[in-house]
């Protein structure tokens, strides 16, 4: 290549053109590649012609020191004049007239912006930057972060389908630039070792580093954090292999566990870095949550007894009698996993770091308006929401429920279970008993829902009325008889026959049997009823009664012989007693003297007197002495108090 300029130099003499050419050494254009590469385009850009004149320059051959030109500083020719005519040696050769040359920033000024951007760069590595978000592509999300080039946040920096919208602040670092002049982003505070002694330094201090992943590999993943380094699976925080597939691509923050610089060896944890951070977000999120307060937070899995909601970072547990003021059997049945929910902070425990939720406190509370809307006496109708051992709940609106006790259930016979009368799903009518919304509880009835068969019955009913019944039940000391629905009564085992004496009811009743009864007595507050059985069986006084008038003379047997009172026996089973007569009482010496008396012969010869009336000729006896027969008339009768008077004849 010749010099441009080799036709503006004077002409010399024949030795010097023949002067040998000084070699340049291959070290010496080996010195010069660096030098030329040292300026990068974009500075000599902006710098004076005189300097970028100085750098493109490229001469191929050194002329001699004899024929250099003396040229005191640089001149840069824009356009090359037309050569003059040959003019002899001696004549000067004419200086070319440089064009005018625009003013640009000086060298100095370049060189001072380009240490401020990277001393801004290397500060920023270390801090993060408040930007705002411009928009968004298929790959970046480009923010503002005050530089003349934006920066860009690579789309799987964002949770899937949470990407910011345009105007939202995000805090980011810089890592550096990339080939399309933009700032690379990330949303972490850790800078990008740039090479082993980076490496090494956050290796001895255990610093968190961030990487790309680039890789699965066998056992684990490769990751880029300036070098390529090995996450071990285990050490991942993924716990299935389609996690470990999705963090391709994404940037990790992790922490070097092996550095090996002579075998180029390095492998980095993630997982310690994701439990410290939890622990850190946790503390930060529990401090941050106040007893009372409602907060908003994502229904993380679902239990028996209830809800863990995640409040960002920290978990509170949501019990399952705090889910709603209905009762409800399963978490599940109100609540799905990932569902946003807002819940008011019951209870927080330092000690232990727990955090009790509750839903239905965000709702209107049923209980406060229970007493006002069911008073005492209140007839209401509800659906039986489950039975126990003691009775059944039954809904009265959503949320609030009353008891059916077992003795609440029925007038009539004993209930032993809930279910003999009703079952869950059952719509029943029953009366409010009483509210207590302190201990929130509502006692209901549903026997008194039915009507009171008591107060028809102490109508109807009175002492000496005939009733018609079945045995309901057999005890050791009667039998219960149900007159009416609701209604009992008792018979005694002494009323039920009058002609021997019972060991059991059973021995002549059975449960189911008709039977007829004598209303004895009633009690409407007590609900106690006595009843007799053998008072309406026909006896040996009622047929005497029925047959016998007053005035009529019959004849009885002296029994016993008091001092003023006689026991006179009229009939079998009659005793009637009387008055004795003034004259003295006698006694029977003859007929003790007699010996036994015979009994069967006697009776026949009574029923013979009963019927015949005696023999009114008869001669009294001076004294009247037990054993005696004697005559006796009736002065008064009364068959429905089974009372006979009597008074003996002279």
């Amino acid at each position: 290549m010749s010099d441009p300029n080799a036709e503006l130099l004077p002409a010399v003499a024949p030795e010097a053109e023949t002067a040998p050419v000084a070699e340049v050494s291959p070290a010496s254009e080996e010195a010069a590649e660096p030098a030329e590469s040292a300026a990068p385009e974009s500075e000599l850009a902006d710098a004076p012609e005189e300097v970028a004149a100085e750098a493109v320059a490229e001469p191929e051959t050194v002329l001699p020191d004899a024929v250099q030109p003396a040229v005191t500083e640089p001149e840069m020719v824009t356009e090359a004049p037309v050569a003059p005519e040959p003019v002899p040696a001696a004549l000067p050769v004419p200086e070319p007239i440089p064009e005018p040359i625009e003013e640009g920033p000086s060298f100095g000024e370049i060189f001072a912006e380009f240490e401020h951007t990277h001393q801004r760069r290397s500060e920023d590595d270390r801090r993060q930057i408040r930007g705002t978000v411009l928009k968004a592509d298929d790959e970046f999300v480009y923010v503002d972060i005050g530089y003349k080039s934006e920066g860009t946040l690579p789309l799987t920096a964002f949770p899937a389908g949470k990407l910011p919208e345009q105007g939202a602040t995000v805090l980011v670092s810089v890592k550096g630039r990339s080939q399309d002049g933009y700032y690379e982003l990330s949303l972490f505070r850790t800078a990008v070792p740039k090479d082993w002694t980076g490496l090494e330094a956050a290796f001895a201090e255990k610093a968190t580093i961030v990487g790309t992943v680039t890789a699965v590999v066998k056992g684990g993943l490769h990751v880029d954090v300036g070098v390529r380094a090995f996450l071990p699976a285990s050490r991942s925080g993924a716990r299935e292999a389609g996690e470990l597939e999705a963090l391709v691509g994404t940037e990790i923050r992790c922490r070097i566990t092996k550095l090996d610089v002579a075998d180029e060896d390095v492998v980095v944890d993630r997982r310690v870095v994701l439990e410290q951070e939890a622990l850190a977000q946790k503390a930060e999120s529990f401090a941050a949550v106040t007893e009372g307060s409602v907060v908003s937070g994502t229904v993380r899995s679902l239990t028996d007894y209830g809800a863990f909601v995640d409040l960002g970072g920290v978990d509170g547990l949501l019990h399952i009698s705090d889910i709603s003021f209905t009762r409800i059997a399963k978490a599940s049945d109100v609540l799905t996993v990932g569902q946003e929910i807002e819940v008011k902070v019951l209870k927080i425990d330092p000690a232990t770091q727990k955090i009790s939720l509750g839903l239905k406190q965000l709702q209107a509370d049923p209980w406060a308006t229970a007493v006002e809307k069911y008073p005492l006496g209140t007839t209401i109708r509800g659906v039986v929401t489950r039975t126990t051992d003691f009775g059944a709940f039954v809904e009265i609106e959503p949320g609030l429920e009353g008891l059916v006790h077992l003795s609440e259930m029925s007038w009539s016979r004993r209930i032993l279970k809930a279910t003999e009368v009703m079952k869950a799903g059952d719509v029943i009518d029953a009366v409010i008993l009483s509210v207590t919304p302190g201990d929130r509880r509502i006692s209901l009835s549903l026997k008194q829902a039915l009507g009171d068969p008591w107060a028809e019955a102490a109508k109807t009913l009175h002492v000496g009325a005939v009733v018609d019944g079945k045995v309901a039940s057999i005890q050791k000391f009667g039998a219960f008889v149900q007159i009416a629905e609701g209604v009992e009564g008792l018979v005694h085992i002494s009323e039920i026959v009058a002609d021997r004496r019972l060991n059991h009811p059973s021995d002549v009743l059975r449960v189911g049997e008709k039977v007829q009864a004598l209303v004895l007595g009633i009690d409407q507050e007590k609900r106690q009823l006595k009843l007799s059985i053998k008072q309406l069986i026909p006896t040996g006084l009622d047929e005497f009664l029925a047959e016998q008038t007053v005035g009529t003379v019959v004849t009885g047997r002296v029994v016993t012989v008091d001092a003023d009172q006689l026991a006179v026996e009229l009939g079998d089973g009659i005793v009637v007693r009387t008055k004795a007569p003034a004259a003295k009482v006698e006694e029977a010496a003859p007929a003790a003297a007699a010996g036994k008396v015979d009994l069967s012969a006697f009776s026949s010869m009574l029923k013979n007197k009963w019927k015949t009336g005696g023999d009114s000729n008869t001669k009294a006896k001076a004294a009247v002495a037990a054993g005696q027969v004697r005559s006796f008339r009736i002065t008064a009768l009364d068959a429905a108090a089974k009372r006979i008077e009597i008074e003996m004849l002279p």
